[in-house]
């Protein structure tokens, strides 16, 4: 399985464990919330990886004497030391575990992190007739990706209403075009093409798909465009009664995309940065998002800022524009990677309360191609300031 390097996840303090001297063990331990690994003293059993939120209290649980004689898990007689990084939000916490979860675990680390591949809409571009569908699996397939999304039926309702707009084939048969075949509801209703019984020619179809694809990759606004210049253009003509109806038409597509959470966008695009408290005062950790993907943090200490020549508005574009890091998945990118990466991107943002703040990039002006995106840096530096204010 591919790591990351991340530096800034490695388990930075260790101590010895000796059962005679068991107190000064755990004096020297924080009661803060951390990610720790037991080694034993046998060289061939395996560790012990949790996490905890008071490290000290967690492992008297684990070593202390009184707890020999009772049936919950006590390792004090095969523990060697301990390993442990002190972790400043439950973000960092689960990418702290996860990062050695892949190493101690390897193979069946998303089982031990209970981490379920994320939800996603796929439109199936290479088929004959592509139809979009939700599903838990990333292929290398050409297809477009939309998610993560928090639930499967959350995706079900915003797929379902979307393709009220379009006639695209919503069944998972295989399509033979027989004018015999008898068709579905869908096609009686005239929600779909019908390519099933010849209802439409190929191109016709592909021009359809053409469309889907534009609507999901622009998370609606290609359809709310087109809709609007077709309002505008019945206004002109003096067409009120069908620039009424087109109106509403608007209405109802904006009602729909109300379903789309702000995560859930085509993966490729999914650029974006999670603010988070750091351990040391003063400090908030930044992890940027890029193509679905997430990169080392950076830190940023705001009590040794001030005697720095540039902001941090500069320091943030610095990082958050410069070129991938040379770790991320290159040519050969792990779509399980990038599935863990998305299952813990989902769990953090849907969860509630979620602590920290989370800032996306948005598409070039004018839809340039290659130019860099768009970050809403004086919102981020403001978010900065709220999160150090927060007790």
């Amino acid at each position: 399985m591919e790591v990351y390097p991340y530096s800034m996840f490695e388990l930075d303090k260790v101590q010895e464990f000796d059962p005679e001297r068991d107190e000064d063990f755990f004096a020297l331990l924080p009661a803060l919330p951390a990610v720790f690994l037991l080694e034993m003293r046998a060289t061939e059993a395996r560790p012990y990886l949790a996490r905890t939120a008071d490290l000290q209290r967690r492992l008297r649980t684990l070593l202390s004497v009184e707890r020999q004689l009772s049936r919950r898990l006590n390792l004090r007689e095969i523990a060697a030391r301990v390993r442990y990084r002190v972790v400043g939000s439950a973000f960092e916490q689960s990418l702290v575990l996860y990062h050695h979860a892949v190493r101690i675990h390897a193979g069946r680390h998303r089982s031990w992190m209970r981490l379920r591949p994320p939800v996603v809409v796929k439109l199936k571009l290479r088929s004959a007739y592509p139809r979009a569908y939700v599903t838990r699996r990333i292929l290398d397939d050409e297809a477009l990706y939309i998610g993560p999304f928090a639930t499967r039926r959350s995706a079900d309702a915003f797929l379902s209403q979307s393709l009220n707009f379009f006639k695209i084939r919503r069944c998972q048969i295989r399509i033979r075009r027989d004018p015999a075949f008898p068709g579905c509801l869908y096609s009686e209703m005239k929600m779909c093409l019908a390519p099933c019984f010849a209802g439409c020619t190929d191109e016709e179809y592909a021009a359809e798909v053409v469309r889907v694809e534009s609507f999901l990759a622009s998370s609606g606004a290609s359809l709310v465009g087109e809709f609007e210049q077709g309002r505008d253009a019945a206004s002109a003509a003096l067409d009120f009664e069908r620039s009424a109806a087109i109106h509403k038409k608007i209405e109802k597509v904006t009602a729909t995309l109300r379903l789309l959470p702000e995560l859930a966008r085509r993966i490729q695009d999914l650029d974006a940065v999670i603010l988070q408290r750091a351990t040391a005062e003063q400090s908030i950790a930044a992890f940027a998002v890029r193509s679905g993907f997430l990169s080392p943090p950076f830190l940023l200490e705001f009590g040794s800022l001030a005697a720095e020549p540039r902001s941090v508005e500069a320091i943030f574009r610095e990082h958050l524009e410069s070129e991938a890091p040379a770790d991320l998945p290159g040519g050969s990118r792990s779509l399980g990677l990038m599935a863990d990466h998305l299952s813990l991107l989902a769990r953090w943002h849907y969860s509630k309360p979620r602590a920290g703040e989370i800032f996306y990039a948005q598409p070039a002006r004018g839809g340039a191609v290659n130019s860099p995106p768009v970050w809403p840096y004086r919102r981020i530096v403001r978010a900065c300031s709220r999160l150090l204010t927060q007790p």
